[in-house]
Formats: C-alpha cells, sequence, structure tokens
C-alpha cells in the first residue's frame, strides 16, 4: 500500500476491496504471467505479492508462464539459430531440449522460489507432470513446426489437489505428447495454454499480463481503451481491424477461454506495478475486459 496514504485511507481501501474479496473467495483465477514483468526485477516482486495475497485471500490461483526472452539467450549461448514460422519456433529435438530445460527446469523454479521467498507455497509443474497437459502435434499453413503442439486435454484432477492444499500451481508450457508423439516433450504457446487451463478449471477469470494498455479503439491514441466489452463484439472488433497485429493472438486466447466456460478474460497491462490486485480488488479494474 502507498507510503503517503495515512492509516484511515489504508483502512479504506482494504474495506473497499472487501466485497471484491468476498465475490471471488474459493472461486479459480488463471493467471498467465509473461512480458515485461518477467524481467524487471520491481515488477517480478509486485507480480508474486499479489499471487500470495490472492491466495491467502482464498482465490485459487492458477499461474502459468512462458519464457521466450530466457529461450532465446541460451539458444544463442549454445550457437543455435531461432527459427520461426508464422510467428511460431519451429522446435527441432535439441532446441526441444533446451525449451524444456529453460522453461521447465529453470525459469519455473525461479517463480516458485520467489513465491516461496516472499512468504508463499508453490509447486512448479509443466504440462508433463501428471500428464496435466496432453498434446497433439500441430502445422501451420502445412508447413511442418516440429515438435509444436497444441493441447487437447487438460487433466485438471491433479491440479485441484495442489489447490486444495493451498499452494499455488505455476506451470510452464511444456506438453505431454499424445497419438504419434506419446510420451515426447511439445513446445505449447503460454497463452493458449492458460486458456485451456482456465477453460477446463471453469475459471472465473483469465488475466493475461500483457506489454500493452489493453485494447485501443486506436493504438496512437492511449486514451481509446476499451475497458469492457463482450465475446461477441470482441469478434465484431477483430472482424473490422481494430483488433490487428500482435493483439491478435491474446484476443484469441481470449476467445478460446470464454468459449471454453470461463466467465470472464482481461487483457492487463503488467508494466503496472500490482496490476492483478489493481484489476481484482478495485471497482475501475485496469486494461480490458471481455465477457
Amino acid at each position: 500500500m502507498n507510503a503517503h496514504m495515512n492509516n484511515p485511507d489504508r483502512a479504506g481501501a482494504l474495506v473497499s476491496a472487501l466485497p471484491h474479496i468476498q465475490a471471488f473467495r474459493g472461486k479459480t483465477v488463471v493467471v498467465k504471467y509473461g512480458g515485461n514483468a518477467m524481467l524487471n526485477e520491481d515488477l517480478k516482486a509486485a507480480v508474486i505479492g499479489d499471487v500470495i495475497f490472492m491466495a491467502c485471500v482464498g482465490i485459487r490461483t492458477v499461474l502459468v508462464h512462458g519464457g521466450g526472452p530466457e529461450i532465446e539467450a541460451m539458444l544463442k549461448k549454445t550457437g543455435k539459430e531461432s527459427r520461426f514460422i508464422n510467428g511460431l519456433r519451429y522446435t527441432d529435438e535439441e532446441t526441444m531440449e533446451i525449451v524444456q530445460m529453460v522453461l521447465c527446469g529453470k525459469v519455473n523454479k525461479d517463480i516458485c522460489s520467489l513465491i516461496q521467498q516472499a512468504g508463499g507455497q508453490a509447486m512448479g509443474l509443466c504440462g508433463i507432470d501428471g500428464a496435466l497437459l496432453q498434446a497433439r502435434r500441430i502445422r501451420s499453413g502445412g508447413e511442418d513446426l516440429g515438435l509444436v503442439g497444441e493441447v487437447e486435454i487438460v487433466d485438471i484432477q491433479f491440479l485441484n489437489s495442489v489447490l486444495d492444499l493451498g499452494v499455488i500451481p505455476v506451470i510452464s508450457s511444456v506438453a505431454y505428447g499424445t497419438g504419434q508423439d506419446e510420451g515426447k516433450a511439445l513446445n505449447i504457446n503460454a497463452d493458449i495454454a492458460a486458456a485451456k487451463i482456465a477453460g477446463a478449471m471453469g475459471a472465473e477469470k483469465l488475466l493475461l499480463m500483457t506489454d500493452v494498455q489493453g485494447i485501443l479503439r486506436d493504438v496512437r491514441d492511449p486514451d481509446s481503451l476499451i475497458k469492457k466489452l463482450s465475446r461477441a463484439e470482441l469478434g465484431a472488433l477483430v472482424k473490422d481491424g481494430v483488433v490487428s497485429k500482435g493483439m491478435i493472438p491474446k484476443t484469441d486466447c481470449c476467445a478460446i477461454a470464454l468459449d471454453g466456460g470461463v466467465k470472464k478474460a482481461h487483457i492487463i497491462d503488467g508494466r503496472q506495478p500490482h496490476a492483478l490486485l489493481i484489476e481484482l480488488f478495485t471497482d475501475e479494474g485496469i486494461g480490458t475486459m471481455i465477457e
């Protein structure tokens, strides 16, 4: 809380958060953690604090993360060229080993360690653990992407048993291959993984942390933020070209979550400290909410 606030203001802030805390207690919220909030130390600390706060007030909090920059850095160290096909990383066996090592081994455990240090309890998982995320290999525009998959099944039983212990599951986006790739590790998009997990769990909310304010009616005008829209309105904005370029994968992800049974999907600005708490526990919220 702001150091310049006096005690009555602090109490007022807590009281105004109470209805939101009551509304979300016992509900599931899936957070996709990525972008600048994973790189900047102050923002990282704020996210970790927010997630622990959420768990402490009884929200069943699931954290899903990517780790593109760290994968990129490790590939450079090993002298491996990155190759992208239609925005998706081509993943041969050697690249998959590095993806698995970086995401499941390093990034995942670093996040768990930060949660533990800050007084929370976390369990690091990837889609292979308990065959939590089962995926099949995909192609893009007819082109082979290597060991890249799309989640077909989310086994939430395992995840719920972790949440029942009051522990925060921290999930990295590596899946358990099925079919011709039975048992192989497959690289999956972390945003889509978060959306599929949120849908399978019937989550109250999916919160996508990004490096943008939210959906803007005019990308050149920061004051044109669309605070709230329906699933149908979202479809219309995509059709009209208001949503374009880098925002399309984010809105696709929200659409997958909503169509899968999530009540509300939010695109929020992870560059703002405590963006998660502002979205969940204030009347104004932050970013764009789609329902």
